[in-house]
């Protein structure tokens, strides 16, 4: 059963992609962050860090144990558990909407509309600030988010399906969240955020790993250069300050031959040229690819998770 919710919540995701914000739980995570952080304390940094902690704590609690009881509940009646799990489980990834964005930041390049472009890329894409990058940096921008997001919005929830179900794939997608929101190096974030930070590190050290030696494995399928992929993430995966976003950057930066770089933040070198806007379609296909291979490696591990139990 943990198998079949799998297939269908991937196949739920290729056919109709995202639910609309309103009905996205989600943004439902993300209004509880901005109305919590909205009111933490302003002083000190233990009485911020405690309460961005407490956060954190009582809002997964708030997402994942009211799960707890409906898995109870829908265990007499397996098909009808398969069916509504599916769909829950669906609502905490991406990969359709992902590659979407890509592609929307790929034409409005070739289009030449550097200003559409920049939107796109900074609304669906990345948090920087956009509005002075050139097209080489929105591709580059555009093309790090394609592979970073294959193990934070699609292949860590998925293996944490695997290994808790849905309870434990709801709980990671409320940290990531609230990673996403407030886990800044900033004035306001710095102590407030710093427990979500940290947290989301230890629980994507596995995918974003995996998500890498994916992409190497991924790229004689979307004919792009394994051996670059390979040799680029074992040099520059510690490149970035986040301790998980390097691995799959980097091995994308080496699949596709181009130069990845977030100004004054990193650079991670495959090749001596930034992404010309096309490379962002083979970035579509190389995540694509990895991606296929992760749907696999996540049903594999739940299965036997399940079997052994």
């Amino acid at each position: 059963m943990v198998l079949l919710t799998l297939v269908f919540a991937l196949a739920l995701d290729a056919v109709f992609g995202d639910p609309p914000n309103r009905f996205h739980p989600v943004a439902a995570m993300g209004m509880l962050i901005r109305w919590a952080a909205e009111r933490a304390p302003g002083r000190g940094p233990i009485w911020q860090f405690a309460y961005g902690a407490l956060l954190i704590l009582l809002g997964g609690a708030l997402f994942s144990l009211p799960l707890v009881m409906l898995q109870h509940w829908l265990e007499p009646y397996p098909w009808l558990a398969v069916s509504v799990n599916a769909i829950l489980l669906k609502s905490v990834f991406s990969l359709r909407r992902l590659l979407e964005a890509g592609h929307e930041v790929e034409v409005a390049l070739e289009k030449n509309d550097l200003v559409e472009a920049r939107r796109v890329v900074s609304w669906h894409l990345v948090s920087r600030d956009t509005r002075s990058l050139g097209a080489g940096h929105v591709a580059s921008a555009a093309t790090e988010s394609l592979a970073e997001n294959l193990s934070d919005s699609f292949l860590a929830p998925l293996l944490a399906f695997a290994i808790g179900g849905l309870p434990l794939a709801w709980a990671y997608r409320f940290i990531n969240t609230a990673d996403a929101m407030i886990g800044y190096h900033d004035e306001r974030h710095e102590y407030l955020g710093k427990f979500a930070a940290r947290l989301d590190d230890v629980l994507n050290w596995l995918p974003s790993r995996l998500s890498g030696a994916l992409i190497v494995l991924a790229a004689p399928f979307a004919r792009e250069d394994a051996r670059g992929a390979w040799q680029v993430m074992l040099t520059q995966h510690a490149h970035t300050a986040s301790p998980n976003a390097g691995w799959p950057m980097s091995a994308a930066a080496g699949a596709l031959g181009v130069t990845l770089e977030k100004i004054d933040h990193y650079c991670l070198q495959g090749g001596q040229q930034l992404p010309a806007p096309h490379l962002i379609g083979r970035a579509r296909r190389l995540v694509l690819a990895a991606a296929v291979m992760g749907g696999v490696v996540s049903g594999w591990l739940g299965w036997g998770l399940n079997y052994a139990r």
